[in-house]
């Protein structure tokens, strides 16, 4: 499972540079998407995956050797946050832009300078 989720990792990263590379600024906004769920995983990943229990069962203590870390998760959660945030001012920054320009591609931005 590791592998597998280690894959999606490398996937994520590789689209999300691939479309903030590109000329347009919606498509530079998803790739920051892909990248900060990228990221989210491989902090996940970074933990280990353990198949954690709660820490009490009808009452009584468990084990806690096989609970599973709240650190990663706590890190995930914030970063989601963050990320969250990060989305949304890109998206008003990219809406002032296209109500100033009129365009969504760099390209474009040639015949503006006037």
């Amino acid at each position: 499972m590791e592998i597998l989720l280690a894959i999606v990792v490398g996937i994520l990263y590789t689209a999300g540079v691939y479309l903030m590379l590109r000329r347009s600024i919606l498509k530079f906004i998803i790739g920051l998407i892909f990248m900060s769920n990228a990221t989210n995983l491989l902090v996940f990943l970074s933990a280990g995956l353990v198949s954690g229990s709660p820490v009490f069962v009808d009452g009584k203590k468990v084990n806690t050797e096989i609970m599973a870390d709240p650190l990663p998760q706590a890190l995930v959660l914030t970063a989601i946050v963050i990320g969250l945030g990060i989305v949304v001012f890109t998206l008003a920054l990219k809406y002032k832009f296209f109500e100033l320009t009129g365009t969504d591609d760099l390209d474009q931005l040639k015949k503006t300078d006037d």
